[in-house]
């Protein structure tokens, strides 16, 4: 899937061996955990103008991709509680149609390129393009890049269980909008 914009050239390829370039070392690294821990292989690659920019539209060019990858019956919601050293995170994950991001990021030490401005921005584009809700909810933790490297990963958890294939239409109505 490629986003080519004024500000960003993004490319996302689920299922392709590659690497992770986005040009953006604290995003390569955070994507490199997400995808990991999805059971992924992706190469994505990226030229931008602002980091915000970056952020985002990896977000959105992700949620494009997966929404093409994902069978037509599906799970639907997946779930993480992720420790990593003095973080715990909570995500949840329901690819349900209804694009919404509820993001709580706390910690107490900044570390530089750990901004939760960009997280929030990669969620809603990603929440936006693959129609999903995503929770995001510190429990605990001191430093940003654990906390937040923490949130990358259960995130990956969430969206790897959402995204198998089910026996059956994940939803009482009998229709998702995905």
């Amino acid at each position: 899937m490629r986003r080519k914009t004024k500000e960003t050239d993004v490319t996302v390829e689920l299922d392709s061996k590659g690497s992770i370039r986005t040009g953006d070392k604290v995003l390569d690294h955070l994507l490199t955990a997400l995808f990991f821990y999805m059971g992924r292989e992706a190469k994505v690659e990226a030229t931008y103008d602002l980091r915000h920019h970056l952020w985002e539209d990896v977000g959105i060019t992700l949620g494009e991709e997966l929404r093409e990858k994902i069978p037509e019956k599906f799970t639907r919601f997946g779930n993480a509680v992720m420790p990593m050293d003095d973080a715990l995170v909570v995500v949840a994950v329901d690819i349900s149609g209804r694009p919404y991001v509820n993001l709580e990021l706390s910690f107490e030490e900044e570390e530089e390129g750990f901004e939760k401005t960009l997280v929030r921005e990669f969620l809603w584009g990603l929440a936006r393009s693959l129609k999903a809700t995503v929770h995001v909810k510190t429990l605990s933790g001191v430093n940003a890049h654990h906390v937040i490297e923490a949130a990358f990963k259960g995130l990956g958890v969430a969206l790897g269980k959402a995204i198998q294939e089910s026996g059956k239409l994940e939803s009482t109505k009998g229709l998702l909008e995905v």
